[in-house]
C-alpha cells in the first residue's frame, strides 16, 4: 500500500494536485492511503516549504507543481 500526503492549504493546485494523484493511482489499480495535510507546522516536518507537494511513502515527489497524471503514474509506479 502506498501512503501518499497532498500537502497545502486547499488552494485551487492543492485540490488539484489531490485530482490527479487519485486519478493516477486508481489507473495503477494499487491500493493507496491518501492524507491532506494543510498545517503548516506539519509541511514544515516534511522539509516542504512550497507547496503544492506531493510525498510518496515519505519522500517528496512534487514541490510547488501540479503535474499530470500520466506524470504522477510514472512516479507511483
Amino acid at each position: 500500500m502506498k501512503k501518499l500526503f497532498i500537502l497545502g492549504t486547499g488552494c485551487p493546485k492543492c485540490k488539484r494536485l489531490a485530482e490527479n494523484v487519485e486519478a493516477a493511482a486508481r489507473e495503477l489499480h494499487i491500493e493507496y492511503d491518501l492524507e491532506k495535510v494543510t498545517d503548516v507546522n506539519e509541511m514544515i516536518k516534511f522539509g516542504v516549504m512550497v507547496t503544492p507537494a506531493l510525498v510518496v511513502n515519505g519522500k517528496v515527489k512534487v514541490l510547488g507543481d501540479v503535474p499530470t497524471v500520466a506524470e504522477i503514474k510514472r512516479m507511483l509506479a
